[in-house]
């Protein structure tokens, strides 16, 4: 069963240096950028030569739609969630139904090329502050963002993709950006629990996964929740009961940096409850994370193997289908 590292690869293949790394038991998953992408045909070969290697590695990407859609060309251009959103205030029922449509149509196309997860749907709250998030979120209302992610988490079970929601316990407060900056959300747990929060608790038994923010909010723990035992272990494992895998978010990121060296920080993320740690866009930084996990091993986490997605259709398959075709039509108006 693999470990608790997720790391990157540099391109659009996997070389010998690749593939010799992820023979290593420690890693138990690759996550893809765009730089990994140039095609349907190229992602069919890279992720074939991934699973001749490691067939138990957990595949992921970033295909939430609008600016983050790692995956262009030769896949269906996913608008930002907040259409969604906007059309919520319009006409809910229409919303939902296309929630779950897009939902089913993101995580359809990614495991027709067997990649497991797209980390997928953001929880967070738009309050018009942080422009990282944005409109990424659905919405601004707690209510609006429930309804519209747990159609979206619908979607993508049916197309058997397990979602994992982000960024708990809610990123889109601070105005700061968690991949320069160490952002600080200076509320109240009391204010967090009645509006942030909210998606979260209510869908933590849909999710099969969950990620934490690079936050530090301040007047609950002085750590960012990501390392927090408080916010992984007291909130979400006892308080919401959440049995699904915990991801860090990207240990490069600078929101991480106050937890130290990159193995401190991989160490003091898995102490405080995360099943697997990412460590991205820096291979000497992931590979000093292997060498801290070779010298004090962690157990092996069948949380992250029940990730794995379920048998999918072919892509000729999928495009014969009639729910693709009208999932695709039904997106057009909305496009990017």
């Amino acid at each position: 069963m693999s470990g608790p590292l997720m790391l990157d690869l540099p391109g659009l293949d996997l070389t010998a240096a690749d593939a010799d790394l992820l023979c290593a038991p420690e890693i138990g998953g690759v996550i893809l950028f765009a730089r990994n992408y140039e095609d349907p045909h190229q992602l069919a070969e890279l992720v074939a030569r991934v699973r001749a290697v490691r067939g138990d590695v957990l595949l992921a990407v970033d295909q939430e739609g609008g600016r983050v859609q790692r995956f262009k060309k030769g896949f269906t251009r996913l608008p930002a969630v907040r259409v969604l959103g906007d059309l919520y205030d319009q006409n809910p029922e229409n919303a939902l139904y296309l929630a779950r449509e897009w939902g089913w149509l993101m995580a359809a196309e990614l495991r027709a090329f067997d990649i497991d997860l797209s980390f997928a749907p953001v929880l967070d709250l738009d309050y018009s502050r942080s422009q990282v998030i944005g409109n990424r979120a659905f919405h601004s209302k707690p209510s609006a963002v429930l309804a519209l992610a747990e159609a979206w988490i619908a979607g993508m079970a049916e197309a058997g993709m397990a979602a994992t929601g982000k960024h708990f316990p809610g990123h889109g407060w601070v105005t700061a950006d968690s991949h320069t900056d160490i952002p600080v959300d200076e509320r109240t747990e009391a204010e967090l629990q009645n509006a942030d929060l909210q998606p979260f608790v209510r869908l933590a038994e849909q999710l099969g996964g969950m990620m934490p923010a690079h936050v530090i909010y301040s007047a609950v723990d002085a750590k960012p929740a990501g390392f927090s035992r408080y916010w992984l272990q007291t909130v979400l494992r006892e308080r919401l009961r959440f049995q699904g895998a915990i991801f860090s978010d990207d240990l490069a990121m600078e929101g991480a940096a106050v937890a130290g060296s990159f193995s401190e920080r991989a160490q003091q993320a898995l102490d405080a409850g995360c099943d697997m740690v990412l460590v991205c866009n820096q291979r000497s930084a992931a590979l000093e994370v292997l060498e801290s996990l070779q010298r004090q091993p962690r157990p092996a986490n069948a949380r992250i193997q029940a990730l794995r997605g379920q048998k999918a259709p072919t892509l000729a398959e999928l495009k014969n289908s009639d729910r693709w075709q009208e999932a695709r039509a039904s997106m057009a108006p909305f496009s990017p």
